[in-house]
Parts: C-alpha cells; sequence; structure tokens
C-alpha cells in the first residue's frame, strides 16, 4: 500500500542520515549544471502596494511594498497556464528560536535571538507544487502524484537547482530562504508556538498533520495562511532551507544569518503530512544530507527584491 510505502521510505532514510552521519563519513553537495540562459515568460507586476485580488496580504505588507516601491505580490508565469504566486516578506526583527517556556522545545531551537531581517523579499504562498516542479524542471519525482500537490522527494541539490532554472526562466534571482528568514516568515510577527497562538487544537485549520493528512501530502493552499498570506508553513512537506545545519544558534543579536560556512547536513523546517503538533512548531527544526531524498521533503522558493537577471 502507498502508504506502508511512504512511512517505509521515510524510515529508510532517517536510517541512512544517521548512519551517514556518523564520524567517519561526509557528503559533499553536487554542483548543478551550468544553466543555458532563455527566454522569460510574462511576469504580472502590479503597481507599488497594489493588491491582487487572490492576495490576503496584511497592512504592514502593503506599507512595506509602498516604502520600497515594489508590488506587495507577484505572479510569475511559468508556461503551460501554470503561474507562481509570491507575496512580499517586510524587513523587520524577531526573537529567532524557543523560549525556555514553550512547550515540547528541544535544545536545537536555543538559544532564542533576535535577529534582524535586513531587506524585504518575496516568498512563495505555497511550496513548489508539483505542476509548477515540471514546468521548471520536466519532471515529477513526487511519490504522491497531484498536480496541485507539493513536490515531494526532492533533495536539497535538486531543490537548488529548480531555483537555478527558475531564475534564468523568470530572469529574477530565485533561491531558497535562508533558516531565519524562513522561521521570520513562518512567524509573521508572532513569538507563539505556532502562528496562529500556542493551542495545537488549532492545527487542522493551518496545516496538513498526521492527524488529518490521510498519510499522504494534500493540495497546497487549502488550509488558512499565516497573517502574511503563507500556507502550509506548519504541515503538508518538510521545506529545504539554503543554510548548512548547526547544533545551536549563535548568541547575541544578528542581522541577515546565513548559517555556516560547511557542514554535511542541509537545514529542513515547518512540519509534513507524517507529523505529530511537536513537530509542526514554528521553532522547530530539523536537517538531511542534501542528496538524499524522502516523501516529506519539498521547498517554497524566495525571489529577491532587487536582483534581476538581465
Amino acid at each position: 500500500m502507498a502508504t506502508r510505502q511512504a512511512v517505509g521510505r521515510w524510515a529508510a532514510v532517517l536510517a541512512a542520515a544517521a548512519l551517514l552521519a556518523a564520524p567517519g563519513f561526509s557528503s559533499d553537495p553536487v554542483a548543478p549544471a551550468p544553466i543555458q540562459q532563455a527566454e522569460a515568460p510574462a511576469v504580472a507586476t502590479p503597481a507599488a502596494g497594489a493588491v491582487p485580488a487572490w492576495a490576503k496580504v496584511s497592512q504592514i505588507q502593503i506599507d512595506a511594498a509602498r516604502k520600497a516601491g515594489v508590488p506587495v505580490a507577484k505572479e510569475i508565469d511559468l508556461g503551460g497556464r501554470v503561474t507562481m504566486k509570491l507575496v512580499l516578506i517586510p524587513a523587520g526583527k524577531f526573537m529567532m528560536g524557543s523560549p525556555d517556556s514553550e512547550q515540547g522545545l528541544s535544545k536545537v531551537e536555543g538559544p532564542q535571538h533576535e535577529v534582524t531581517i535586513s531587506k524585504p523579499f518575496y516568498m512563495g504562498v505555497t511550496e513548489v507544487t508539483q505542476a509548477q516542479y515540471k514546468a521548471v524542471m520536466g519532471t515529477n519525482p513526487s511519490d504522491f502524484i497531484g498536480a496541485t500537490n507539493p513536490v515531494d522527494s526532492v533533495s536539497w541539490n535538486e531543490a537548488t537547482e529548480f531555483c537555478n532554472k527558475l531564475s534564468v526562466k523568470a530572469r529574477q534571482a530565485a533561491r531558497l530562504p535562508t533558516e531565519a528568514e524562513w522561521e521570520y516568515a513562518c512567524r509573521a510577527g508572532t513569538q507563539t508556538a505556532f502562528s496562529f497562538g500556542d493551542d495545537s487544537a488549532a492545527l487542522g485549520d493551518y496545516a496538513w498533520w498526521v492527524g488529518n493528512s490521510g498519510n499522504r501530502t494534500q493540495p497546497v493552499g487549502q488550509k488558512k495562511p499565516n497573517a502574511w498570506d503563507l500556507c502550509d508553513m506548519h504541515g503538508n512537506v518538510m521545506e529545504w532551507c539554503a543554510d548548512w545545519w548547526r547544533g545551536d544558534y549563535p548568541k547575541g543579536m544578528v542581522t541577515d544569518p546565513e548559517g555556516p560556512a560547511s557542514g554535511n547536513h542541509r537545514v529542513l523546517r515547518g512540519g509534513n503530512w507524517f507529523d505529530k503538533p511537536y513537530f509542526c512548531r514554528s521553532a522547530y527544526r530539523s536537517s538531511c544530507l542534501p542528496d538524499l531524498r524522502g516523501s516529506m521533503y519539498g521547498f517554497r522558493v524566495v525571489v529577491s527584491v532587487s536582483a534581476r537577471r538581465r
């Protein structure tokens, strides 16, 4: 059965990651192949501060867009009637990690520290879907097939290659979010265990987790978004981040952290369809080798505000 196969595959991935992370083993990511330039499809670009009908952004985002003179939301045409929607995440400060009082916290979620995100950026409203992945990469590696389901079973290397190809296709600088950007966007101005509060009883309104997923991924954007119009941040698939893994955070205030300069594992954030509420918290963090895949692994895209490929 698909459920048994998915769970079995997840167990195999965890076992492989544990073995390869042991002393004496290492794994280096494979650099994506050079990409040929291509003609960029049309990009829907509303006026600064104008809100498209599909966007459910906050006033903070609208004000940030007007201040920066950029759209508060954009939609990239990937061809074949497939698009990708992104919203502006404003610059700001937040407390990253778990407070000592948070139920279920792990030592790798501390110490809690102040982080400044100095520049606004665009983030995908949803995780990258299978239709979007296929439009850019020409393939669909997912275990759970569905055009509007998140792409799953992608490695960090493949997610990075997708971003590189999207950058060429859209002539915009696309990448994976840093771990700090991911948590900042997930929290959307909150400091509670989840972006909607501390009570996990409401998790089903915002996320696909083991209690409601049917043991598989589900179409993106079906649950309530957070305050910054980001969907599925707490479930469906875990999301790759750009950073190398570090088992704790630096002490003191930092600005635009990018993680360690090197390592063996890459960061994964957010819960997934097979997780309990504890693993779906805003501060929960995990990692895996960058060349490994799992049916719980996906990603979402960040696009820089100022940089544009020519």
